[in-house]
């Protein structure tokens, strides 16, 4: 494994910016939500051993991915180190869908996807929500195309930050709404296509079962001082890549989004916000792009988050 994130990791913690954070999420870099090999009937929270490992490509590739396992039962509150150790079998979304409740969206926020889809700039962010159903599990987890987005060959990826908020906030400004941010992972906005140019709203076209899977590695705000620094990529089944762009292309960045997104409006811990995805997505390609059962995506952000992937398969 490469050690970008290992030495990413280390050069954050001797950085001054993070005395800021004493007594707030100092107490993980990174967590995952896992099934261990010991017992399948357990679902258990905690720290990678190996801070360079990339946890979803790891687990694809069938290495042993040690974790220091947490005395808590959510990465909302996790605990601290029991002192136990346990290796993933199965990898799981870091949080459940009780625990995100409504997942708020911002679309076409990246300065090249607009370009892309030859729409102008928006002055406000553009948000559309996604039910808590919609919340996916990384592989081994199948993510299920619905049959009328294979009827219409219009299935469609999204590569995307993800924000997990970690204590309620509202009406923040965005000066100090990082302050409310838990950590980040990596997110993927399936979407129907044809069933949303068939409409204005976007909700129902990207809010089927399983079309917002996250994961693996929900990174602690403290490891990651300027969001604008990540570096997201869209990988095809091939390991083309289809979206390579970084955070800094947002029109809206990550203070603003969360300042928007809590002004008169309450976002309880464990909200969960999609940023938005930069230029790449299928529908734009030509020829145009679109997942097909058996076929794989990945979700690329670096540093510190690693790879989200998904192995789509019909709806039955």
């Amino acid at each position: 494994m490469t050690s970008w994130k290992r030495k990413s990791v280390s050069s954050v913690l001797i950085s001054a910016h993070l005395s800021s954070y004493l007594g707030k999420y100092l107490w993980f870099l990174g967590l995952v939500r896992f099934v261990p090999k010991s017992d399948s009937s357990k679902v258990l929270i905690g720290q990678p051993t190996d801070e360079s490992i990339d946890v979803g490509v790891a687990v694809k590739e069938g290495k042993e991915v040690l974790v220091d396992v947490f005395s808590g039962s959510s990465v909302l509150s996790p605990g601290q180190s029991s002192g136990q150790n346990a290796v993933v079998d199965r990898i799981l979304s870091p949080l459940t869908q009780n625990e995100v409740g409504t997942i708020r969206c911002i679309g076409l926020n990246y300065k090249q996807h607009a370009a892309e889809a030859k729409m102008d700039l928006p002055t406000v962010p553009t948000v559309f929500f996604k039910p808590s159903t919609s919340l996916g599990d990384p592989w081994p987890a199948p993510t299920v195309l619905p049959k009328q987005t294979l009827e219409t060959d219009s299935g469609d990826y999204e590569s995307e930050l993800a924000v997990v908020i970690g204590k309620s906030c509202k009406n923040v400004s965005e000066a100090e709404a990082l302050d409310y941010v838990l950590g980040y992972t990596a997110s993927n906005d399936i979407s129907s296509r044809a069933a949303q140019f068939a409409q204005t709203q976007w909700g129902y076209s990207k809010g089927f079962d399983g079309a917002c899977p996250i994961g693996p590695t929900l990174v602690s705000a403290s490891v990651v001082p300027d969001p604008a620094k990540l570096h997201v990529r869209g990988l095809g089944n091939k390991g083309e890549v289809l979206q390579d762009c970084g955070i800094d292309d947002l029109i809206f960045n990550i203070p603003k989004v969360v300042s928007f997104l809590s002004q008169g409006t309450t976002l309880p811990a464990g909200t969960l916000i999609i940023t938005g995805t930069p230029a790449g997505v299928g529908f734009a390609k030509k020829p145009k792009y679109t997942l097909k059962p058996g076929e794989e995506f990945r979700v690329e952000i670096l540093p510190y988050i690693g790879t989200l992937i998904n192995v789509f398969e019909a709806e039955r």
